[in-house]
């Protein structure tokens, strides 16, 4: 028969393996052409590989293994004693046997190379043991054309009931205080090959069953030609006792292998449990930190929807972090300490997201403890104080602030005729004064009541677009004329402000826009455009003219941008990979990053999800709906929402592409500010995030629009063209046609 060294050259006798010395010594003083499972020999990785080394040492610790053997890796030379230790273990071939691939570099901590090696089933007689040892050997051969040292596993061929994969901790969620079972009628091979669908069960780590998930069944399973040879499989494959008695074994190895482990089981006739392989989780999941905090895009998506540059960070998320911070303190909302430590707006992966807590778009997990304000006596008596006299005081206060913005940006000379020093004096006054009005517009969104009629920034915007291209105003000089259509777009360095290409109130017509608003053809820009950023807009309250101001103040900071990306010799793309500090060194005098010609713009990073935590290294975890939903507001099936704007709607899902329905409710992610122009036509509003505050749910409200925020996996639960309903009262919806 062919050795392993004749198959793996004369380098792999043990050599590149850990404790090889001790390998080859232990080798040398026995005959190693078949080392038994219970030999202590067999526990050591380097002789008898990863996988009989596992089940040696669980078979000494006491947990239920077959008995068997191991041919070590380098040695099958002797024959006679080969065929002696099968002739025991196959009873003189009588019966079926499985022989298996052991390296030392598969099921370890670090790899498990699952299924990358051979395994045979059902061997009989001594020929074809032989070959199985052979296609076992021949596996070890690697793509890179390398061989890795190999053992091979030889257990009796057993007939299982049931068998299955059970994992001592859920590798998906990353949590070590949860178990996930598998298993399928008759052995595990089926549902590891990846041939079935196992039921699934969920533990908890005292073993509660928490919920089962049935294989689905194909709608037309093919007949077996002989009915007799595949028996018909009803029920779960196991019951609530095999579940108890599986929990127990993943204790028991836990404790032998000083870790939660990833267990083949199988339940034989009789109902006798066995482990069939056992091997270290090596692909746990991200698991944020206790007490990490509830982040999410929604409260200011529709502010800044798109991934950012670090210059785009600095320039709009850093004030809005200190307005909404300096918001949160005045009212009392969060103790100063903490806002002074954790930012209240972030970017992850160069997309915005705030503290859902914080911003109080997230309900805590128990609605009782919303009634208690573990805040000190003082702070609330403080934080009273302050907002009573605000309440009276902020309408002036805006009135006062949006005056003094409009006064400067009349009087900003052309970015082109602003000496440097001016130029880097006009960004640091744009930085401060977006502390103070994200400061005033969360406040007074938060205490200004909204009167029944008011008018929005967007609404204005819609109206004065309607009215430039009813005059005939080409889209890239609409901005120009009309500067109250920039509350339609988002601010970017990288781009001009593109003008929504959806028919608006007034036109006719459907509508022929994307969902975000941009144009698929040539984009709107206005790189051109005269330096007018501003203009009157009168009657509209103070939340929604700090809002506009908002943005028009990051107009300002694109168009002094570009005109620093001119004299530091930067393009704009360039210009925005660097830090704020670093722009306005150079703008004084000082030289450029040694590195600002060869940075390299970062990777387009994914959408962030609705609500999610951080683990280490900044690895998103989404949160799932069924782990902080709160039940007071919903019938437990994720049906309820936010109300944002009152009104039932039957309608048919559309997400802003394709040809519009002629009932529309448009079905969103998030409220972006793009989606304005289309809300005109729609019957109904609902998204995943956002708040009854966010700037679309108040232009819904403005057109008498049913809206509904908040409403979970809504994309994925309402995809075009189905038929659902919402309620914005409630914040009710439902798939179908409700009563």
């Amino acid at each position: 028969m062919t050795t392993l060294d004749e198959r793996h050259g004369d380098g792999a006798g043990g050599r590149d393996v850990p404790g090889g010395e001790a390998v080859l010594a232990l080798a040398g003083a026995r005959d190693t052409a078949a080392v038994p499972l219970d030999d202590p020999g067999a526990a050591l990785p380097g002789l008898t590989g990863s996988k009989a080394a596992n089940l040696a040492r669980a078979a000494r610790a006491g947990l239920p293994v077959l008995p068997g053997f191991v041919i070590p890796h380098g040695g099958g030379g002797d024959t006679v004693a080969l065929r002696r230790a099968w002739d025991d273990l196959s009873d003189g071939g009588t019966l079926p046997l499985v022989v298996r691939s052991s390296s030392p570099r598969e099921d370890t901590e670090g790899s498990s190379l699952a299924g990358r090696f051979a395994s045979v089933l059902d061997v009989r007689g001594w020929s074809a043991f032989r070959a199985a040892v052979g296609t076992v050997l021949d596996s070890a051969r690697l793509p890179d054309g390398s061989t890795a040292p190999m053992a091979v596993l030889v257990q009796p061929m057993l007939g299982a009931r049931a068998g299955g994969v059970m994992f001592g901790a859920d590798p998906v969620a990353g949590r070590s205080d949860r178990m996930l079972v598998s298993a399928v009628h008759g052995g595990p091979d089926s549902l590891v090959g990846g041939e079935r669908t196992g039921t699934g069960y969920w533990l908890s780590a005292r073993g509660r069953l928490l919920r089962t998930e049935q294989a689905e069944q194909p709608e037309q399973a093919e007949q077996p030609e002989h009915p007799e040879e595949s028996p018909l499989e009803e029920g779960p494959p196991l019951t609530r006792s095999e579940l108890a008695r599986l929990v127990r074994l993943a204790r028991r190895a836990r404790k032998v292998f000083g870790g939660p482990q990833d267990i083949e089981f199988g339940f034989d006739t009789d109902g006798r449990l066995w482990l069939f392989q056992s091997r270290p989780i090596t692909a746990m999941a991200a698991r944020p930190a206790r007490g990490a905090r509830l982040l999410g895009p929604g409260p200011v998506a529709e502010t800044l929807p798109a991934q950012l540059t670090p210059l785009e960070e600095d320039l709009w998320v850093t004030p809005m972090a200190h307005g909404l911070a300096a918001a949160l303190d005045i009212g009392g909302t969060a103790p100063r300490r903490l806002l002074r430590t954790v930012p209240v707006v972030r970017t992850v992966g160069g997309r915005a997201a705030a503290d859902l807590r914080l911003l109080g778009a997230a309900r805590p997990r128990h609605p009782w403890l919303a009634l208690l304000n573990p805040a000190p006596g003082a702070r609330r008596l403080a934080a009273a104080w302050r907002v009573g006299r605000l309440g009276t005081a902020l309408p002036g206060l805006a009135t006062d602030l949006v005056a003094d913005v409009d006064r400067r940006l009349a009087g900003v000379p052309a970015p082109a005729a602003t000496p440097s020093p001016a130029l880097v004096a006009e960004l640091r006054w744009t930085r401060r004064v977006l502390v103070s009005l994200h400061a005033q517009e969360a406040l007074a969104g938060a205490l200004l009541p909204e009167p029944p009629t008011s008018r929005t920034a967007a609404g204005a915007a819609l109206t004065a677009l309607a009215a430039a291209r009813a005059r005939g105003v080409p889209d890239a000089q609409v901005i120009a004329a009309e500067p109250v259509v920039l509350a339609l777009t988002a601010p970017s360095l990288r781009g001009g402000a593109r003008v929504p290409d959806a028919q608006v109130p007034g036109q006719g017509g459907a509508g022929g826009g994307s969902a975000h608003g941009a144009s698929d053809q040539a984009p709107q820009r206005t790189d051109q455009a005269p330096q007018r950023i501003s203009s009157p807009v009168p009657g509209l309250p103070p939340r929604e003219a700090l809002r506009l101001r908002i943005r028009w103040v990051q107009e300002l900071q694109v168009r002094l941008a570009r005109e620093a990306a001119r004299r530091t010799g930067l393009d704009v793309e360039r210009l925005a990979l660097l830090r704020w500090t670093e722009v306005a060194a150079a703008l004084e005098g000082g030289p450029l990053p040694a590195d600002a010609h060869t940075r390299v713009p970062p990777s387009a990073s994914p959408a962030l999800p609705d609500a999610f935590r951080l683990a280490e290294g900044e690895v998103v975890v989404a949160e799932h709906h069924d782990d902080h939903r709160d039940d007071s507001r919903g019938d437990g099936n994720g049906n309820r929402g936010l109300g944002a704007s009152r009104g039932r709607a039957v309608g048919t899902a559309w997400d802003g592409t394709g040809p519009r329905p002629p009932d529309a409710v448009l079905v969103v992610r998030t409220l972006d500010p793009a989606l304005a122009p289309l809300l005109p036509d729609l019957t109904g509003l609902v998204a995943q995030t956002g708040s009854p505050l966010s700037h679309l749910a108040v232009l819904a409200r403005e057109f008498g629009l049913p809206a509904v925020v908040g409403a979970a996996h809504a994309v994925r639960r309402f995809p075009p063209g189905s038929r659902l309903s919402l309620d914005g009262t409630t914040g009710d919806v439902r798939a179908g046609e409700a009563p």
